[in-house]
């Protein structure tokens, strides 16, 4: 029994392959040939998916971050203006200010030095899944070839 393929405008008969014990090593080598490029092709397919869903669920985590961030830097604000008018009680207006200006100069540096070590320890984003597979994939070939 053959089928009929329709692609790119052209057409073609396949016949099923050969039982495995009556083919010759030509057409084994062809089938395998076949098989390692479908395994191939959907090793990527499957990389591209799993990419795809991790960014996806990166960007929305991203925005409801940023979100959280400027409501929480909002907040800040105020908190600055009130530590302002409170030291201002106690100290002319301007040098309350410079005062809480350098004590948040000095969190800012502090921060911005941990966030350098943690963004250098962080790994690239990768398609672990697909890795595996894949990993997995080329011992069954190796060992298989090897019998």
């Amino acid at each position: 029994m053959s089928q009929l393929t329709m692609g790119a405008g052209a057409s073609r008969v396949e016949t099923p392959p050969p039982a495995p014990e009556s083919a010759s090593t030509g057409q084994l080598i062809g089938q395998l040939s076949d098989q390692l490029t479908t395994l191939v092709r959907d090793e990527m397919r499957l990389a591209q998916v799993e990419v795809s869903a991790k960014a996806k669920k990166f960007g929305l985590g991203a925005g409801l971050f940023g979100g959280a961030g400027l409501f929480g830097f909002l907040g800040l604000q105020v908190l600055v203006a009130a530590a302002v008018l409170a030291l201002a009680l106690a100290l002319p207006g301007w040098l309350a200010a410079v005062v809480v200006a350098v004590v948040l100069f000095v969190v800012a540096g502090v921060l911005a030095l941990v966030g350098t070590k943690d963004v250098q320890q962080a790994a690239p984003p990768a398609p672990t899944e697909a890795i595996s597979s894949i990993k997995t994939d080329v011992a069954t070939v190796k060992e298989s070839a090897s019998r």
